[in-house]
């Protein structure tokens, strides 16, 4: 029986050639975009989870609270690591990371520039599951300039060679490093990354001796790994007195106190509000996770409209096979298995979509979701899951109603189906545009935002600017001045960091409004003489740098609008000429500047502060004209061989740096806004099936009112009348459940772009048009067709 029925469901398929292709592109594109969004769902969700202690493993973080404001970090400081482990015999292992730091590497005659450098502690690869190939876990970062190499970094400095005892020298100084062990190259979905794991006893016992003991510098991140059983909430209760014990005199002489607290390491990625290394978004993972809900509801309302469209064809069929005594349970699986054959070949499709579509995928996503379709058999059997509950659901209603119908009624063309089923399929079309409107809405909120981030005025010039790092090298100022008279180049400038990098913080202590001394911790820039005007900065109040100024390079200080405001001044000449204290410096402020955007827009405008300390700049700044650009960084590079041949030659454009804070935003509108289309899609094919299933029911009522002179295009009107209805109902249910998701979207954005009314007028026009001329096919189709042969058939 099973093989007859088979064999039926083939007949038909192959007999209704459109609606069968129709109906499996509509669930293959939608188990497809499921598929793929929800492998990114889960890659996102899996950061840091792969360690197989990841439960023990807590991020120590650290709230500062200073008479001015509450720092919320994401790292305590750098003598929290050492001295928790020895308090608390809770503690398996404590760790301290210093990760993305740039540095010079040379093998010989090779000369690398490393951006993705890490700095750990002995018990790094015990706490973490990054299997050493080669080299002791225990010892392997013991000593100080030892460094443990990825698999692919010993391939890229040493070939074929064994790379174990081998030297390596870095930085510009040339400290010889010696390899004491090789790692599997890090998964893409851990925070820590790096290809390249110095010793932090290089650190702590010669670049920064005593640092273990730093109680007021915040540099690197810091973990720890509890005993089993032990309870991290409990532990936390302690953090206060500990942080008084080693560091309460301290803390009270600054007027800075901290607080310490733990964060789970599989919530720090996407959980966590402090940032990281590198940081996920929550919010986008579950939007994509509605949107995936949403696509396969979609396809499923898609499959169901169509196959109910098709079922009504087949009313006499049902007569016959009841007359000739076939049962309602064998009619019943008949049409339940002629379902699940097309799910069957969709699901087949939707793996081979998948796997075709899998490199682009992972292009679109800008990281490697997955690597192969098949290295997730548990996705392919929620896969096959999923297109068998929809085979089931899409089988059972015209089953059920098909096989119920008295043959004797069906036979004499009495046939018509009931007001529910009617009913059920307007709803199933109202829903599928209501998420198709919600989309489009959600998609044009998304590339506003991003075309807002883009476009913003961000108070400093960006465009045409060259950013070179020249390092510790002694020639970097030399490097400066010759590439300033280049007649391509209109101005240089040196600091220490660039809007859109990163920058340090400094303890800073300035005389507020009321005369006292009020304590802060600032964003600070070094910078020379040039900087100001070379990136175009606007001064509100006093003055910028200059070279006639003598006192200029050593007790001078610039501040930002919000800086001003932090100190309680009313306007920005009140703080003109008040005193400052900032590492081991003392001075005057001698002018504010127009508060810039030196961060991403997703961010507050911070107090930021600039000191003239060219002996900290090692960023070079160039602003360049675009005419025969590539023979000016042709000549900038021969300049630079030349001054500087002991680094290799590299650069970025600061527009391109800055943007690149918005990575995960414009990948995120790049998806939702391909995920949309295939929805809208699927939708059109549903609403199709629709139209197809309405002229197919008034056939003869078209064919009468064309043989009492209704024209093609009052026929027109009368099938999509009922189907634009719809659509607008749609509209009027997705706008505010829209406005109410994108809006929640828009609060992780401290600059945004406003939700205007037209969005929401577009959207709805745009559905509107996709409805009509889907709908126009079928309907000019039956406006057209022979009303003689209509009414024959009838």
């Amino acid at each position: 029986m099973i093989r007859n029925y088979f064999k039926i469901a083939l007949r038909n398929l192959w007999k209704h050639k459109a609606f069968s292709l129709i109906n499996i592109l509509g669930l293959t594109v939608g188990l497809t975009a499921g598929f793929l969004i929800f492998s990114y769902v889960f890659f996102e969700r899996s950061y840091d989870t792969f360690h197989s202690k990841a439960d023990r493993i807590y991020r120590v973080v650290a709230n500062v609270k200073t008479p001015t404001e509450l720092i919320e970090g994401d790292r305590p400081a750098f003598a929290v690591g050492p001295h928790i482990k020895q308090d608390f015999a809770e503690i398996e292992h404590a760790v301290r990371v210093i990760t993305g730091e740039t540095l010079l590497i040379r093998k010989g005659d090779k000369k690398f520039v490393e951006a993705e450098t890490m700095y750990a502690d002995t018990a790094f690869f015990n706490m973490f599951d990054f299997p050493l190939t080669r080299g002791d876990r225990n010892t392997a970062l013991a000593a100080p300039y030892s460094v443990v190499l990825s698999e692919s970094a010993a391939k890229k400095y040493f070939g074929s060679e064994d790379p174990m005892g081998q030297t390596l020298l870095i930085t510009e100084q040339a400290f010889p490093a010696r390899v004491t062990g090789i790692m599997k190259d890090i998964p893409e979905n851990s925070q820590i990354n790096g290809d390249l794991v110095i010793s932090m006893t290089t650190f702590t016992q010669d670049w920064l001796k005593g640092a273990d003991d730093f109680w007021g510098s915040y540099w690197p991140l810091t973990y720890i790994q509890l005993q089993p059983g032990a309870d991290a909430k409990h532990l936390e209760k302690q953090l206060p007195a500990f942080l008084e014990k080693h560091a309460g005199t301290e803390m009270k002489k600054s007027q800075m106190y901290a607080t310490l607290f733990l964060e789970p390491l599989k919530d720090v990625y996407l959980r966590s509000s402090r940032g990281g290394p590198i940081d996920g978004n929550i919010n986008n993972v579950n939007i994509f996770s509605i949107v995936a809900i949403f696509i396969l509801v979609i396809a499923c309302i898609n499959f169901v409209n169509l196959t109910t469209a098709r079922s009504s064809e087949r009313a006499r069929e049902v007569g016959i096979r009841k007359v000739v005594g076939a049962l309602k349970r064998q009619l019943t699986g008949q049409f339940i298995g002629e379902s699940l054959v097309l799910c069957f070949i969709a699901c087949v499709l939707t793996v081979l979509l998948a796997a075709l579509l899998t490199p682009s995928f992972n292009q679109l996503a800008g990281k490697t979701v997955i690597e192969t379709v098949f290295a997730a058999p548990g996705r392919l059997l929620l896969l096959f899951a999923c297109a068998l509950g929809i085979g089931l659901l899409a089988g059972i209603y015209p089953a059920l109603i098909l096989s119920s119908f008295r043959p004797v009624s069906v036979l004499k063309g009495r046939f018509a189906t009931g007001r529910r089923g009617i009913a059920l399929r307007k709803a199933l079309v109202v829903t599928q545009f209501t998420i198709s409107i919600a989309l489009i809405i959600g998609t044009i909120v998304v590339y506003r935002q991003m075309s807002f981030m883009r476009n913003k005025e961000l108070g400093f010039k960006k465009d045409q600017m060259l950013v070179i790092n020249a390092g510790d090298n002694k020639n970097r100022e030399a490097f400066a001045q010759a590439v300033a008279g280049m007649p391509a180049v209109r101005s240089v400038a040196t600091s220490n960091s660039v809007p859109g990098g990163s920058n340090p913080n400094a303890y800073t202590v300035i005389e507020n409004r009321n005369g006292d001394k009020q304590v802060a911790n600032l964003d600070l820039y070094f910078v020379d003489f040039d900087y100001i005007p070379h990136y175009q900065i606007q001064m509100v109040a006093g003055r910028p740098f200059s070279r006639e100024f003598l006192t200029d390079s050593t007790q001078s200080m610039i501040l930002n609008e919000a800086a001003v405001k932090m100190f309680g001044y009313t306007t920005p000449e009140d703080a003109i000429g008040k005193r400052f204290e900032q590492w081991g410096r003392e001075g005057k402020i001698i002018g504010v500047m127009k508060d810039f955007h030196f961060r991403s827009l997703q961010l507050p405008i911070k107090p930021l502060s600039m000191r003239i300390e060219q002996t900290r700049c090692n960023l070079v700044s160039v602003n360049v004209s675009t005419t025969n650009l590539p023979a000016t960084i042709a000549a900038i590079e021969q300049k630079w061989n030349e001054l500087i041949p002991s680094a290799p030659f590299s650069y970025t454009f600061l527009d391109e740096f800055f943007n690149r804070q918005y990575r995960d935003e414009v990948r995120f509108g790049k998806l939702f806004l391909n995920f949309a289309i295939l929805a809208i899609f699927i939708s059109c094919l549903g609403l199709l099936g629709l139209a197809s299933y309405s002229a197919l029911q008034r056939t003869r009522e078209i064919g009468i009112r064309k043989v009492m002179g209704a024209s093609v295009t009052s026929i027109l009107h009368l099938l999509s009348r009922d189907f634009l209805k719809l659509v607008l109902i749609a509209f009027f249910v997705a706008a505010p459940v829209a406005w109410y998701f994108m809006h929640q979207w828009l609060e992780d954005f401290a600059y945004r772009t406003a939700i205007a009314w037209w969005i929401f007028a577009l959207a709805g026009v745009l559905a509107l048009l996709i409805a009509l001329f889907t709908i126009s096919f079928m309907a000019l189709r039956a406006a057209v067709a022979n009303p003689v042969k209509s009414l024959r058939s009838e």
